[in-house]
């Protein structure tokens, strides 16, 4: 008899060693990006307006200083249920450069971050047009190359 509970015992043994693991993991840490070059203003007005009017999610904390907005998110296929999410707008040096928007909705499947940052670039379409272009070298300072040194010429 002792041999037949033996492989019961293994299988139970590598499932409770199975579940171990999986609960134990760390959580997930996803986040979805936009790079906006509508500049921050435009930006960062057009995803309040989003969160807050588009979306009817509750704002809880927000500064335009530092470019993060966190919110109450809420799935349709979640019920009434509300995790936490964040927006965060990045600034480059660069002036001309584009605004990083950063959305995490740590307790959610990635598509849900998808979805807002999908919302958001339509947004910005539809409200301010096609999106102004880059200036070529990127710099933003508009120098430009001095080329050939005119004492260099013979």
């Amino acid at each position: 008899m002792p041999r037949l509970f033996a492989p019961v015992i293994a299988s139970l043994l590598g499932l409770a060693v199975a579940a171990a693991i999986v609960l134990t993991g760390d959580p997930a840490t996803a986040k979805t990006s936009y790079d906006s070059a509508y500049g921050f203003e435009r930006t960062w007005n057009a995803a309040i307006r989003m969160v807050r009017v588009d979306m009817g999610f509750k704002v809880t904390e927000k500064d335009d200083t530092t470019g993060y907005l966190l919110f109450d998110y809420k799935s349709a296929e979640g019920g009434s249920k509300t995790t936490s999410g964040s927006l965060e707008f990045i600034r480059s040096k660069e002036p001309d450069a584009p605004v990083r928007v950063v959305v995490q909705l740590p307790q959610m499947p990635r598509y849900h971050e998808q979805m807002m940052v999908d919302t958001l670039t339509k947004k910005m379409r539809a409200e301010y047009g096609e999106p102004p272009p880059r200036r070529p070298g990127g710099s933003g300072t508009g120098a430009r190359d001095a080329g050939v040194d005119s004492s260099d010429q013979n």
